[in-house]
């Protein structure tokens, strides 16, 4: 169910000067691109807003227009701010670590649309678990708060839109987001080249992680499940980063007849734990794979952070994976038999007794 307080949202920006706004770990096409999008229409009003990330894990996405304006977030320690807002994401755990300090004793707005929202993070909540992205939920509030579009923030809310669902391919595309994204395109979106940048062209490093990933190729349980994996040395060896690895869970989840799609990878700079992505089709929700690792998404989309290495790390999804494809029997316990009355002593020589 949507939890939607517009008019509180716009009592806390009307009493804010500076703003800070920032999505989730090694951003993607949704939540940079409602990061930069909701920055660029609060500074139109008259705000001083800003977009923080780590913008060495930002990739390809950097040709979009404010991307040269984003606070590292090794810069954020000092510096000062009214009002904090959480895009694509619902919780600090899930934030680069150098955000908390800054954001937590803020104000905090939450703009999300995972099903795995508790409603706990922010004083304010704009989540709609059944909106297509964070970009869809974003283009709804620019609108109700009459924040005009331009080119470049109509562009990186379709950015933040085409990454999450696919292209309009995934099932949460929706009625509503094709009217979102129809609107969108009223302000010259450059489609085209769009789509040439995230999905027909790649760095050689991206090029170099993806053959590194075939090779470690593991299908089991007759196709159904897929996985490969991308260790630190990996990152290494190209000098690469997640941002080049954005695409990688593709290639199990290409993997004719498959149902679950495991990609795990260690960032190079983190230890002693282990990412991992998943996708699933059919009736298998991904979510509950990540949450018994404190991770959360989507039905057919989530991730998790796993507290231990790469080879630990993947005994420990597997189990998780053949626990919910043939969930252990439970064992019922013989119900107790109600006791029995003991028999009644006949004296001896009634006919009773001496039967016995």
């Amino acid at each position: 169910m949507a939890r939607e307080d517009f008019q509180r949202v716009k009592e806390l920006v009307a009493a804010s000067r500076r703003i800070l706004v920032s999505g989730h770990i090694s951003p993607d096409g949704d939540s940079l691109g409602c990061m930069l999008a909701i920055a660029r229409m609060l500074t139109a009003a008259g705000h001083e807003a800003f977009a923080t990330a780590d913008v060495n894990a930002i990739g390809k996405l950097s040709f979009l227009e404010g991307c040269d304006a984003i606070i590292p977030v090794r810069r954020l320690k000092g510096k000062k701010f009214d009002l904090f807002i959480a895009v694509d994401n619902s919780s600090f755990d899930r934030m680069p670590p150098e955000v908390r300090p800054v954001a937590e004793k803020l104000p905090k707005i939450c703009i999300d649309h995972h099903i795995t929202n508790d409603g706990t993070f922010g004083d304010v909540q704009i989540v709609d678990p059944a909106a297509s992205s964070a970009a869809e939920i974003v283009w709804r509030l620019a609108k109700w708060m009459e924040w005009p579009l331009d080119r470049a923030t109509a562009e990186a809310l379709w950015v933040g839109m085409i990454t999450d669902t696919g292209r309009f391919a995934y099932d949460s595309t929706s009625p509503a987001t094709l009217r979102a994204a129809g609107d969108i395109l009223k302000h010259g979106v450059r489609t085209a080249l769009i789509n040439d940048i995230i999905y027909g062209t790649f760095p050689r490093k991206a090029m170099e992680l993806k053959r590194l990933a075939w090779r470690s190729l593991h299908i089991w349980k007759n196709r159904r499940v897929a996985e490969v994996s991308l260790t630190r040395d990996d990152f290494r060896s190209v000098r690469g980063t997640k941002a080049e690895a954005e695409d990688i869970i593709e290639i199990p989840r290409s993997v004719a007849h498959n149902e679950i799609a495991l990609f795990f990878y260690q960032i190079p700079d983190r230890t002693k734990e282990t990412r991992c992505s998943i996708r699933t089709r059919g009736d298998w929700d991904a979510t509950l794979l990540a949450a018994k690792f404190g991770g959360g998404g989507h039905k057919k989309a989530a991730g998790c952070t796993i507290k231990a290495p790469i080879g630990v790390a993947k005994r420990q999804m597997r189990k998780a994976v053949k626990d919910m494809l043939y969930p252990p029997k439970k064992t019922q316990a013989a119900e107790p038999k109600p006791p029995q009355p003991e028999p009644k002593q006949q004296p001896e020589g009634t006919p009773e007794a001496d039967k016995q």
